[in-house]
């Protein structure tokens, strides 16, 4: 059966081949995404079946009245004599009670042929393959049989329970596992938040095997989990924009394979409706991924790891704009990079600070002024106090710094030479041997202390922010104390968030400095 998906809002549509098997919806809140799959239902007209847990698991959830879903399956069945419990209040009891009562007709049945001396074959139920999954998904629960229903046992536990007792997730992975069995033959499975109540590490082996129960079926997902999307194997992804209801159209695309989008641009194309701002750092703990988004309030900030990814994410992004329509842009520490590196990185959409590291952002003039003012002490003295004390920091440090900056050159430079094509290890050793010359490290070195000794004589507080790589600087300078605060570092840039965080002028200070040491107007 052709597979056409929802008119375009440009009046276009796409049509996908026949033997695709699985399609995931995904788009952020609001965009149309249940609009979308209830137009692929009604076209799919009876081949269409529906699973939800969430609506299986409630006792208010609607009662679907789709020819050959599980309510309708349950219903009619009602109106025959059978071995249903005639008062199941949600679809996960319907489901359960038709499983047991097809196992029952299915003995009775069997018992009846070997009465009359058929050549019967003892038959396997649904609920056969329902308890084989279920217990290779959860190997320490045991499902008995006994009184014509079930009873569940965990490997430890003494005595056996009814469903009633099982979890959110564990009804889940049951429901999954039963419903799908009553999915008409070549049916097309529409599967709402297919995670839902359910831990991650578990959903890759479900679906998987769920997959595998059905394979006559196309299975559609509607989801929000970018991780479970990336863990179809043979995946169709396409992801709504919005939707238009006076002509009932939608703003879609596929995401397009060949891309190569990391999991974290797949959760910004789905999330996003402002530009994205990816940077570096732990999205839970580290520095940058507190403060850039109070400073860039008007981008989705990503916090993705190290500078590579974001490198790597910002390009990867910036070449889909023509799918995604939106801005990408990437944050990196300066680091001991020169002005070359920055020039490039900087033309391909990556902001690198006047500073050296986001530590150093920290202890911008002004960001130190805006905290003393907030901390009710003299902005201009503190300042002073904290500029002479970073001052003799870097004056200590001075030959350090100046050999780690010349390690990175010659480690870039070297990346960058030996990249030529060698006939032989004769030509690659002799082209080492003139790198040396030719990069003259002790020259570099050389060069660079006099660079910064004429930083540290003319007290150049914004020159030795640049160069200086050195985490600890905040603590060490007592800027914190200075500002009327604990001394520690944390409870210093724990004010610059609460600042942040208020229409005070002093955080309209703080962000227009750190705006311009981006060279953002």
């Amino acid at each position: 059966m052709k597979f056409l998906l929802p008119p375009k809002s440009d009046g276009t549509g796409i049509e996908l081949p026949e033997d695709v098997r699985q399609v995931t919806v995904i788009g952020a809140n609001g965009s149309g995404k249940t609009r979308f799959t209830e137009y692929l239902q009604d076209k799919l007209g009876n081949s269409v079946f529906r699973v939800s847990a969430l609506e299986a698991l409630s006792e208010i959830g609607r009662n679907q009245t789709q020819r050959g879903s599980i309510d309708w399956i349950y219903n009619k069945a009602l109106s025959s004599p059978t071995f249903l419990h005639r008062d199941a209040l949600t679809m996960f009891e319907r489901l359960m009670t038709l499983l047991l009562n097809e196992e029952m007709e299915k003995l009775v049945a069997y018992k009846v042929a070997v009465a009359r001396g058929e050549d019967a074959v003892f038959p396997e139920s649904r609920l056969d393959a329902v308890i084989k999954r279920w217990q290779e998904i959860f190997p320490d629960n045991h499902v008995l049989r006994e009184g014509g229903g079930l009873l569940f046992l965990r490997d430890g536990d003494a005595q056996a329970y009814s469903q009633k007792r099982l979890s959110h997730g564990e009804k889940a992975v049951l429901f999954y596992f039963g419903s799908v069995l009553f999915a008409p033959v070549n049916g097309t499975v529409f599967v709402d938040n297919p995670g839902m109540f359910l831990h991650s590490s578990l959903l890759r082996r479900l679906w998987d095997t769920i997959e595998g129960m059905r394979p006559d079926c196309r299975f559609v997902y509607t989801t929000h989990d970018v991780d479970f999307a990336a863990s179809r194997s043979e995946n169709v992804i396409v992801w709504v924009r919005s939707y238009n209801p006076d002509t009932n159209t939608w703003d879609y695309d596929i995401l397009p394979p060949e891309a190569g989008l990391s999991e974290e641009v797949y959760m910004a194309l789905i999330g996003a409706r402002r530009p994205v701002m990816f940077i570096e750092g732990d999205a839970t703990h580290s520095i940058d991924a507190k403060l850039y988004p109070l400073i860039f309030k008007d981008h989705s900030v990503k916090a993705l790891g190290s500078c590579n990814k974001v490198i790597e994410a910002t390009r990867a992004f910036n070449d889909l704009k023509a799918f995604h329509h939106l801005e990408s842009f990437g944050i990196v520490d300066r680091d001991r990079r020169d002005e070359q590196e920055v020039k490039y990185l900087r033309g391909k959409n990556i902001f690198v600070p006047e500073v050296a590291e986001i530590e150093n952002i920290l202890m911008l003039e002004d960001v130190v002024k805006a905290v003393a003012h907030f901390g009710g002490r003299d902005p201009h003295k503190v300042f002073h106090v904290v500029k002479e004390a970073v001052v003799k920091l870097f004056r200590h440090d001075l030959r350090q710094q100046a050999l780690l900056h010349t390690r990175h050159r010659v480690k870039r430079t070297v990346e960058y030479r030996v990249d030529g094509r060698f006939t032989n290890i004769n030509a690659l050793e002799e082209h080492m041997n003139s790198l040396v010359k030719e990069i003259n490290p002790r020259g570099l070195y050389e060069k660079f202390c006099r660079e910064f000794s004429s930083y540290a004589a003319n007290e150049d507080y914004a020159s030795i922010l640049k160069v200086y790589n050195q985490k600890s600087m905040v603590p060490r300078s007592n800027v914190s104390t200075l500002c009327g605060l604990s001394g520690s570092k944390e409870a210093y840039v724990q004010t610059i968030l609460s600042i942040l965080k208020t229409d005070l002028p002093d955080a309209w200070r703080i962000r227009r400095a750190i705006h311009r040491c981006f060279g953002i107007d």
